[in-house]
């Protein structure tokens, strides 16, 4: 498979500091996007253990065998003890919590097309770009978005409620509960996206769908996303990644790009 891929973080206009954290794996194997909450900076800090914690345990284990599904939502829950561990060590960051997406694109041996494994806990979000159409793929762990999925609130109500970002589950919880995996299928052209709240609480799915259709290089595109959050208000700190798949084959050892 062959790929192209960046990222870009804003702290927006109104934080102080950006408790947004991002990673993407320089082989483009994986990519993960934390968002972090709980105090002046241990938002901040409870997103950079995730982000180190999920990227070093998949990249110890990536080559190992482990079906990409366990893997992933291994990797989340040895962030969420790591988070804990560190608010014993500092009861100050008692309260420190964070949110995370991460993709894993996964090549079986039997000869099929590559997937990309999709996790999250939270509200940051994994869309699929698909000819023009944007597809969300996570589910927000919300109160708003469990009463959207009973029926209780429409989907534009949901986004002006009062309890938006009222989470039902993040990392750095004794009580932290399943985390939702996905998998995906792939063809060439698709673009996938990985953001924080930051963006979606400014721009509407159309908004997003409508920039990515104006910029095909990923960071054009991460950047005119970001700078559109901000224009729209930036009211929080704002992270995307973007992922423009280019070609399914098997890469050509002699190739050196992504």
């Amino acid at each position: 498979m062959k790929s192209a891929f960046a990222g870009c973080t804003d702290k927006g206009l109104v934080r102080a500091i950006n408790q947004d954290a991002y990673h993407i794996d320089p082989q483009g194997r994986f990519f993960i996007v934390a968002d972090g909450m709980g105090g002046h900076a241990a938002g901040q800090e409870a997103s950079r253990i995730a982000k180190e914690t999920i990227c070093r345990y998949i990249e110890e284990r990536i080559d190992g065998g482990k079906p990409p599904e366990l893997l992933l939502k291994e990797a989340f829950h040895a962030a969420n003890r790591t988070i804990i561990e560190d608010q014993g060590v500092h009861p100050e960051n008692a309260d420190m919590g964070t949110t995370a997406v991460a993709a894993l694109f996964h090549q079986t041996d039997n000869g099929t097309a590559p997937q990309l494994w999709c996790a999250n806990l939270g509200d940051s979000r994994i869309y699929r770009f698909r000819e023009r159409h944007l597809e969300q793929v996570t589910e927000d762990d919300t109160w708003v978005a469990q009463a959207v999925k009973a029926g209780a609130l429409e989907a534009d109500e949901a986004r002006v409620h009062p309890w938006r970002h009222v989470l039902s589950q993040c990392l750095g919880r004794e009580d932290m509960g399943e985390v939702e995996i996905r998998a995906l299928d792939l063809q060439p052209g698709d673009r996938i996206l990985l953001c924080s709240d930051g963006l979606t609480e400014e721009l509407s799915d159309a908004r997003i769908a409508e920039e990515l259709e104006k910029s095909a290089d990923c960071q054009e595109a991460v950047e005119a996303l970001v700078k559109a959050a901000k224009d729209a208000g930036g009211r929080d700190n704002v992270t995307v990644v973007s992922i423009a798949i280019e070609s399914l084959e098997a890469p050509n050892p002699d190739d050196a790009s992504a």
